[in-house]
């Protein structure tokens, strides 16, 4: 069966728009400014997205943690509302250093943290190296290969560099981008609210009125070839914190095998496989994972 047009769907009832206002900017590493937002009440939970996305895209998971706990979120470099480096130094370390210094800018000392895909490895550098950092890290799928050694520079040409660099940038309108992301995976499977999240907060508005994506598609691939690039897979036996691997059931990413893998690394790690999800998983049920981590929290 074809994909659905976009220009000829039916138009659904998206969600009004929001914009989420940054709680505080923080200087990262660098001295590269960061956006960081505060979701919900509660006492704070440090979370990082995936690649290409926005903080605000876990706005609706933070709806999910009330009232027991909020998200301290931030846009990653190149991301959202925060600064794009001039040197283009994208590697995965740089934003562990971030997420450093965002918990010190913050006064958070030893929460629990969650990260998404890119964010999920980023927050076992940041554990990493400075140990204690966490007190339990709940992560949806990070981006961990189980390399022998990193592969220096990256590897440019994987599936997700290449298709990050032919994204499409602009958009007439509001209505036109989520009728394209609404029409086609793996956004057709977002719950709605994440989605319009996503378009109200990780798109800035053009002088024509359209609709830009912030995050470049050329920062975007760098990010996902520089994904074979970190440490991370050689420093997991050295993150003593908890840790609560979660992955969708239908994911084409990081499964049941690879987390497995990973947690037979950690010291002390479980694993958590949830039905009918993709990769996808915090935007495509906000609530169940949300669940995850409620559970972590002891809730």
């Amino acid at each position: 069966m074809p994909a659905p047009d976009p220009t000829t769907a039916v138009p659904r009832p998206w969600p009004e728009p929001w914009v989420a206002e940054p709680w505080v900017s923080v200087e990262g590493a660098g001295g590269l400014p960061l956006a960081v937002y505060r979701f919900g009440e509660g006492p704070p939970v440090l979370a990082l997205h995936a690649t290409g996305l926005c903080a605000a895209c876990l706005e609706p998971m933070a709806q999910e943690l009330q009232p027991t706990a909020s998200l301290v979120a931030f846009d990653a470099r190149a991301h959202g509302r925060s600064g794009r480096p001039a040197d283009g130094d994208l590697r995965w370390e740089r934003a562990a250093e971030d997420t450093l210094a965002v918990l010190r800018a913050c006064g958070l000392e030893a929460p629990a943290g969650f990260g998404h895909s890119f964010g999920g490895a980023v927050l076992l550098l940041a554990e990493a190296a400075r140990p204690g950092t966490f007190r339990h890290l709940v992560l949806f799928e990070p981006v961990v290969p189980a390399l022998a050694e990193p592969v220096p520079g990256g590897v440019p040409d994987n599936r997700l560099s290449l298709g990050a660099r032919r994204r499409r940038r602009q958009f007439g309108s509001r209505e036109e981008a989520l009728a394209n992301f609404g029409a086609k995976p793996p956004f057709s499977g977002v719950d709605p609210l994440a989605l319009a999240r996503y378009v109200d907060n990780g798109f800035e508005v053009t002088p024509s009125g359209g609709l830009a994506l912030r995050c470049r598609p050329e920062d975007e691939a760098e990010v996902y070839a520089l994904g074979f690039a970190h440490r991370a897979w050689q420093l997991l036996p050295a993150i003593r914190c908890p840790v609560t691997l979660v992955c969708g059931e239908h994911t084409d990413a990081f499964g049941p095998a690879a987390l497995e893998a990973m947690a037979a690394r950690l010291p002390e790690a479980e694993v958590v496989v949830l039905p009918g999800l993709g990769h996808f998983g915090p935007l495509e049920d906000p609530r169940a994972v949300a669940g995850v981590l409620l559970r972590a929290l002891g809730s």
